[in-house]
């Protein structure tokens, strides 16, 4: 029995662990389980008051009231002075070159080839005009049973280019090819009036021919006449006349043919 015993003792894993060490680790975790038990209040007792903002501190420049008693909202606005620039921005139309008056003033400058021309107001290079008069050229012709939107503005580019050529060899200022699209694009109105006639009325005979001519010298008067104002070509009117007749006289014969 004993040699059983010996040997059953020895299967074992022996170990230097007895029951005194365990009673000194528990107590050993008691008194960490105290020391830090009793810190947690003090700890969050004294993290309580960083919590509360401080009336004594420093506020912001461009805070004016108090803590939880904040301003209206729209006296913070009205001093904003991003809302006071956008007050002073130009319309939308202004922005984009779209001005009614000056349309309005080239169209009337263009209907009375004797009103004195505005070299200031003239010399912009505004699109809206031209383009709204080549498609109602164009439209004019549609109706007419000629679809020609290819002519119109394919004309209307080369004419422009050679134009903007000679204008620059003739004056000593210069101008740009946006003004002379532009002038030559307002001064097409008075087709457009004969367009709209050859809807209604056959141009194919001598009133057909002597109408034509009537609408070139129109145009061609009205152009050279802004020509001459906005770039201080004086005398030089006739001579600008002819080449803006032989430019017009393609869309009339479009428009009579």
């Amino acid at each position: 029995m004993s040699n059983f015993l010996e040997q059953y003792d020895m299967d074992f894993y022996q170990s230097n662990y007895t029951i005194d060490n365990q009673e000194q680790n528990y107590n050993d975790s008691n008194a960490y389980r105290n020391y830090y038990g009793s810190r947690e209040p003090q700890a969050t007792e004294q993290s309580q008051p960083a919590a509360l903002v401080s009336p004594e501190m420093p506020l912001p420049s461009g805070y004016t009231g108090q803590f939880f008693q904040p301003t209206s909202s729209l006296d913070y606005y009205s001093q904003s002075p991003h809302i006071e620039s956008l007050d002073e921005e130009p319309p939308l139309l202004e922005e984009l070159g779209i001005n009614f008056d000056h349309i309005w003033q080239k169209t009337l400058t263009v209907l009375n080839p004797m009103k004195p021309a505005d070299g200031s107001i003239m010399n912009e290079t505004d699109f809206t005009g031209p383009i709204l008069f080549c498609v109602a050229l164009g439209a004019t012709l549609l109706l007419a049973g000629k679809v020609q939107f290819g002519y119109v503005y394919g004309m209307s580019a080369i004419g422009c280019l050679g134009i903007h050529a000679l204008l620059n060899l003739m004056s000593s200022a210069g101008v740009s090819y946006g003004c002379v699209a532009s002038v030559l694009g307002y001064c097409l109105l008075p087709m457009v009036i004969l367009s709209i006639c050859a809807i209604f009325f056959s141009f194919q005979g001598i009133f057909g021919t002597v109408s034509a001519l009537f609408i070139i010298a129109w145009c061609s008067l009205s152009a050279s006449k802004i020509f001459s104002s906005a770039l201080d070509m004086e005398g030089q009117q006739l001579l600008v006349a002819y080449p803006c007749a032989l430019f017009y006289g393609l869309f009339a014969l479009l428009t009579v043919f």
